[in-house]
């Protein structure tokens, strides 16, 4: 809206604090703009510039009701991530089950083992030839596993399924 379009005595929605609030203009401030009354809580309210009218309401239709279509629309989809959960997905539709991590794959092969401690890059190969985990992009998977089991061994402490024996060797911590 143009500083021209502005009349006092007229009722105006204008944006406070992210809502669009009627607002009756009472007067023009001495320092620039204009001074209103809220239409709802009859609070004094500054508008310092015409970017804050959004439209003029007109006086024949009730100023409540334009002012609640107007503040509904605005509100129906909010364009800022507000913080509340969102669900995206739900149940998958197929019968697959999820894929089994690599993580999950090292506790599961070196449940089943002699109880011998195993290398990653072993722990790795045994899983791709079983067909418990696929690679994906990763060059290195290998160094994946050994950061996620310490990573485990680290954030878990005692209840980690893992152990480390020695340099590059990890156990079950059940058998150690």
């Amino acid at each position: 809206m143009k500083k021209a379009d502005v009349q006092v005595n007229g009722t105006y929605l204008v944006k406070v604090a992210g809502n669009l609030v009627p607002v009756k203009i009472t007067r023009e401030h001495d320092n620039g703009g204009w001074e209103g009354r809220s239409v709802k809580t009859g609070k004094t309210i500054r508008i310092k510039s015409p970017q804050r009218l959004r439209k003029c309401l007109d006086d024949a239709a009730p100023v409540a009701a334009k002012a609640e279509d107007a503040t509904k629309d605005a509100t129906d989809a909010p364009e800022r991530d507000t913080g509340e959960p969102v669900a995206t997905g739900g149940q998958r539709d197929t019968d697959e089950a999820k894929p089994m991590s690599l993580l999950d794959a090292a506790a599961h092969l070196l449940s089943l083992g002699t109880g011998d401690p195993m290398r990653c890059k072993d722990i790795v190969d045994l899983a791709v030839a079983r067909g418990l985990w696929t690679p994906g992009e990763g060059k290195t998977p290998s160094n994946t596993l050994y950061a996620s089991i310490l990573r485990e061994i680290k954030t878990k402490g005692e209840a980690s399924r893992f152990v480390k024996t020695e340099r590059g060797k990890f156990a079950l911590a059940s058998e150690s």
